[in-house]
C-alpha cells in the first residue's frame, strides 16, 4: 500500500523531472512508459543515475492513465490563473481525475504521470485541492506554495544570489539571502508605506489557500458547495479590507478609494514579476463587465435573482448574501452564470492585463491575475472595496434584526479587555520581525540542501481577550 505522505514529494522542485531526487534522498521508481518523450529513450540511464545515491525508493505502479488531454491543453510554460474561466475548467477536470481515483496508490501513479506533462502551477493547485478533499488523504500538511514557487514572491534579482549560495557554499555554511524591503517602489509613491502589509507572505498564502478550500469547479458538487461559501467570500474579503484601512490610517493615509469604474486609469503601479509566457487575450469588453454589474444591482433591487430555469431565487435575510456571494465570485454554484456573468473574477483579469489589454506585446497578466499574488497590488484593495459596496447595497435592503434575535437570555457582557504579554492592558504592540523561508523546494536544477531567504514582516506581541 502506498504511503500518502509520498504524494507531498511531488510538489518538490516543480519543473525538475519526477525521477530526480525529492525530499531527503528519495526517488520515485517510474515505469519507463510514464517518462516523457525526451527521457523515455534513455530511461534506464537517467533513472539509474539519479537513483544510485537514493536512500529511499518509492515504487510507482504501472496502471492505465485517464485521458489528460484537457489538463494538458494549458502549456507547461504558461501562467495559470483561477480567475480565467478556461483555466478554471481545466483545473476542474484535473481535480475530478485526482478525486475519482480509487486509492492512494492509483492517485500516486496518475500524479507521477501527470506531473511532467501538465502546467506546474495547475498541477500544484489541482493536487492540493484533491489532497484536502479526498477522505484517504485528509490531514496531510501541504507544503507552502511560496516554498515551491518562490518566483511568485521574491525579487528576481535575488535568485542569482540564491543560486550562487547553493552552488558554491556547502550545506551547513550557507547564509540567508536578505530580501530588500524596497524592491516594489520607492517612498516617492505614498502607497509604498503599506509595502509590508501587501508583500507579507502570510496574507498572500492565506488568499491562495482560500481557493484550495473553496475551489470553483469540480464534478463532485460537494467539493465546491461548502456551507455559506458565498457569504464567507464576502466576509473574508470585507475583513481584509477593513484591516488594510486600519493600517492605512496608522500610516497617515486615507481609506482605500473604491475602484468602481473600469474605464478609469489606475494611478497606483506595482513592480510585477512576469517571467512566464502570456496566455492570450480576453474575449470580453468593459461593456460586458458593466452589463453584469447592472444585472447584479437589478437583482438586489428586486430582492431576487433569476436562475437558469427562470425561477426566482430570493435574496432574503436567510440565504440572500450567500446566493449573492456565489453570483459575485462565479462558480458552479452561481444561480445563473449566463445572466450574472463572472464579475469579480474577470475584474481581476481585466485589471491584471491593463498593461497589455489587447495582448499585442504578448505579455502575461500582472499579479492581480493570480490568487497567490493578487494581494501584493494596491488595486486589489480598491477592487474589493467596490465589491464590498455591492454587498452593502444588498444588506441595506434587508429587514433589521429584532432585539430577541440578538439577545441571549440571562447573559450579559459587562467588560472586555485585551491583555498583551508583559504590556499595558488594551495596548496592542507590534514590531518588525525577520523570518527565514527555505527556498530549496522551489529551486530547480541547483545543488541540494537548504537555502534560505530572509523576509521582514510585521509581528505582534501575543495577547489574550478577557470577556466578562
Amino acid at each position: 500500500m502506498a504511503d500518502k505522505n509520498n504524494l507531498l514529494l511531488l510538489f518538490d522542485r516543480p519543473t525538475e523531472p519526477v525521477f530526480m531526487e525529492k525530499g531527503k534522498a528519495a526517488v520515485f521508481d517510474v515505469p519507463d512508459k510514464f517518462l516523457t518523450e525526451r527521457y523515455r529513450p534513455i530511461g534506464t540511464e537517467v533513472q539509474s543515475r539519479f537513483g544510485e545515491k537514493a536512500e529511499r525508493r518509492i515504487p510507482v505502479r504501472d496502471i492505465a492513465i485517464p485521458d489528460l488531454r484537457v489538463p494538458m491543453s494549458l502549456a507547461r510554460d504558461a501562467q495559470f490563473s483561477l480567475f480565467i474561466p478556461s483555466h478554471r475548467r481545466i483545473a476542474g477536470r484535473l481535480i475530478d481525475i485526482f478525486m475519482g481515483l480509487r486509492s492512494v496508490e492509483d492517485l500516486q501513479s496518475v500524479a507521477v504521470f501527470a506531473r511532467d506533462r501538465v502546467n506546474p502551477y495547475l498541477f500544484n493547485y489541482a493536487l492540493s485541492v484533491a489532497l484536502l478533499h479526498r477522505p484517504d488523504t485528509k490531514g496531510l500538511d501541504l507544503p507552502s506554495f511560496a516554498q515551491n514557487f518562490p518566483d511568485k514572491f521574491v525579487d528576481s534579482r535575488v535568485f542569482r544570489q540564491v543560486r550562487e549560495e547553493a552552488t558554491v557554499v556547502p550545506e551547513g555554511s550557507r547564509m540567508p539571502i536578505t530580501i530588500p524591503r524596497d524592491y516594489t517602489a520607492s517612498d516617492l509613491e505614498p502607497e509604498h508605506r503599506l509595502w509590508y502589509f501587501r508583500e507579507d507572505l502570510g496574507i498572500n498564502l492565506h488568499h491562495w489557500h482560500w481557493h484550495l478550500v473553496y475551489p470553483f469547479e469540480a464534478g463532485d458538487r460537494a467539493v465546491v458547495n461548502k456551507d455559506r461559501r458565498g457569504e464567507l467570500f464576502y466576509y473574508m474579503h470585507q475583513q481584509v479590507v477593513a484591516r488594510y484601512n486600519m493600517e492605512r490610517f496608522s500610516n497617515n493615509l486615507a481609506r482605500v478609494v473604491r475602484f468602481n469604474n473600469l474605464r478609469e486609469p489606475i494611478a497606483e503601479g506595482h513592480e510585477t514579476v512576469r517571467s512566464q509566457s502570456g496566455v492570450g487575450s480576453n474575449h470580453l469588453d468593459v461593456s460586458d463587465m458593466e452589463r453584469w454589474r447592472d444585472r447584479i444591482f437589478e437583482a438586489i433591487s428586486q430582492g431576487f435573482a433569476t436562475d437558469e430555469s427562470g425561477n426566482q431565487v430570493p435574496l432574503d435575510n436567510a440565504r440572500g448574501i450567500d446566493v449573492l456571494g456565489n453570483m459575485m465570485e462565479s462558480s458552479i454554484l452561481s444561480p445563473n452564470r449566463s445572466l450574472y456573468g463572472d464579475f469579480h473574477n474577470m475584474g481581476h483579469v481585466f485589471i491584471s492585463y491593463s498593461h497589455d489589454p489587447d495582448h499585442r506585446h504578448l505579455e502575461s497578466f500582472g499579479v492581480m491575475g493570480d490568487s497567490a499574488t493578487a494581494m501584493r497590488d494596491p488595486v486589489f484593495y480598491r477592487w474589493h472595496a467596490y465589491i464590498d459596496d455591492i454587498f452593502q447595497e444588498h444588506k441595506a435592503r434587508l429587514t433589521p434584526y429584532t432585539l430577541p434575535e440578538l439577545n441571549y437570555d440571562d447573559i450579559s457582557v459587562t467588560g472586555v479587555q485585551v491583555s498583551p504579554e508583559g504590556g499595558q492592558p488594551n495596548v496592542l504592540q507590534t514590531y518588525w520581525q525577520q523570518s527565514d523561508v527555505d527556498l530549496s523546494r522551489g529551486m530547480d536544477f541547483v545543488p541540494r540542501g537548504n537555502v534560505f531567504a530572509r523576509f521582514t514582516h510585521l509581528q505582534h506581541v501575543p495577547f489574550t481577550y478577557t470577556i466578562t
